[in-house]
């Protein structure tokens, strides 16, 4: 519980930033994790609820109270085991969840929550730095395979907890290299990819086998999805050769938006514009979209979105906007009808921070153009009214815009894959698999499981990490009759 009268003593300490000004010149991540004392000081705020909100907040169920008292002790140590106990990767968590324990923090009812995230983060940079991060091989092997489809963090969650427990592991990808959208989603101001390859150096010591560029046949890509392989397998293949197979694909099909004037150049779907952008980043051929001097309007008020005003801040656009189809929201939630829940409010990310323009109840009507080239948007403002939506009359304006990126969401998995193994889907178009009773995560095809985005449909990191581990007890229970890996 930290120091008990912490949480009146100490202030919430926040993460500093590099300056605006200099980190848009750069990739790399600009946020240093929490000194030792700041951590300490950070822990010592956890207070002794009765309840600890957090842990249900949060999606892996961390032990929050347990590794806040261990840092405020100075037991860094035993502070990663607990961690590690409940998420594989907290270096990935710590840096890009948005922290749904915070919300649910007891604390956060004044809206100062313990900084739970930047604990987190301090934790495994320290483990990671003094090497107390090592492989743990199983002791024995079960001479069962298991095969994973997709490399994201439900397949790395799934793959390392089934490679521990003694089963042969593959995982297939069908990019060149390893981390699904970790690797290519996520821009690598947010998060370095050299810690992907750190935690897959470690999965490698513990016998999993890694097959990148390979695609299982017939899994069709929508426009707009990378795909970088040059190899298939078929999913007959994979249930011949293996005694289990878990599709942990991501929800990569994007939500487009069909106006007129969506086949106008400049018009693109969001990842079209990060993928290449991360590529490039890692020494591959310069991204072929380039927005330096360009005015540009995303679209759609998420995540993908701010990082699409990150990268183009990194270009040098000349304007950025970015709107969004919902109303403003608050400024604040109202602590007392929200809490411990997540919170409709107002969320500025550091990349609006470095330099945009947003706007909201924005619709978007018609691409413009000249000669096949976007030259403006044209919009119209919305009025909201008991959750329905409707054009304020006479409110239409262009935006100029020389390019526009659609981060509307995703709506299903890519491709055929669940079509190739004949899995039966819920009405959003993913793989129909319950995640309660003996048969959890099972599909509705013998030996096949589904999890993460494959199975919920666009989701977080930590959600992602929760089902993979999910799925890999309930995989190993069908393999072996029972399991002692953790729920």
């Amino acid at each position: 519980m930290g120091k008990p009268t912490g949480f009146l003593e100490f202030q919430r300490i926040s993460e500093s930033y590099e300056k605006a000004e200099t980190r848009v010149k750069h990739y790399r991540e600009f946020i240093p994790h929490l000194t030792d004392e700041q951590a300490r000081t950070q822990g010592a705020r956890c207070m002794d609820c009765g309840i600890p909100f957090c842990n249900n907040g949060c999606p892996v169920n961390n032990l929050i109270p347990d590794w806040n008292d261990l840092v405020y002790r100075g037991k860094w140590q035993e502070a990663i085991t607990s961690l590690h106990s409940t998420n594989n990767f907290p270096e990935f968590t710590g840096r890009i969840c948005p922290a749904p324990c915070e919300a649910a923090c007891t604390l956060n009812i004044p809206q100062t929550p313990v900084g739970i995230k930047s604990i987190e983060r301090a934790i495994i940079d320290k483990a990671g730095e003094n090497g107390w991060v090592l492989p743990q091989p199983a002791a024995k092997k079960t001479g069962r395979k298991v095969a994973v489809v997709g490399s994201g963090p439900a397949g790395l969650a799934a793959a390392q907890q089934l490679a521990r427990v003694g089963h042969a592991v593959t995982v297939f990808e069908k990019n060149d290299r390893i981390g699904g959208l970790l690797r290519y989603g996520i821009p690598d101001f947010k998060l370095d990819k050299r810690l992907i390859d750190w935690r897959m150096a470690q999965m490698k010591a513990e016998g999993v086998k890694f097959v990148t560029g390979t695609m299982v046949t017939g899994a069709a890509l929508p426009k707009g999805i990378v795909n970088d392989a040059r190899k298939t397998v078929s999913a007959e293949q994979l249930q011949k050769d293996f005694d289990a197979v878990v599709l942990a694909g991501g929800s990569e099909h994007p939500r487009d938006l069909p106006v007129p004037g969506r086949e106008l150049q400049g018009v693109h779907f969001a990842l079209e514009f990060l993928i290449p952008q991360n590529k490039q980043v890692a020494g591959d051929r310069p991204n072929p979209i380039n927005v330096k001097g360009k005015h540009v309007l995303v679209i759609g008020g998420g995540d993908t979105g701010s990082d699409c005003v990150g990268t183009s801040n990194r270009h040098g656009a000349a304007s950025i906007t970015q709107i969004e189809l919902l109303p403003r929201p608050p400024e604040q939630e109202n602590g007392e009808l929200t809490w411990p829940y997540w919170p409709l409010k107002m969320r500025t990310s550091s990349s609006h921070d470095e330099g945009c323009t947003r706007d909201w109840a924005i619709g978007t009507k018609e691409f413009i153009g000249e000669k096949g080239v976007l030259k403006a948007v044209k919009a119209v403002r919305l009025e909201w009214k008991d959750g329905r939506m409707s054009e304020i009359a006479g409110s239409e304006f262009e935006i100029p815009a020389d390019y526009v990126f659609l981060a509307m969401g995703f709506v299903s998995p890519v491709g055929g894959v669940l079509d190739a193994f004949g899995i039966e889907k819920d009405n959003r178009g993913n793989a129909r698999a319950d995640t309660e009773g003996g048969q959890s995560y099972a599909t509705s095809v013998k030996g096949v499981f589904a999890a993460g985005d494959m199975r919920r449909g666009q989701s977080l990191v930590v959600w992602a990490i929760r089902e993979g581990r999910q799925c890999a007890r309930s995989v190993d229970q069908y393999l072996m009759g029972c399991t002692t890996l953790p729920r």
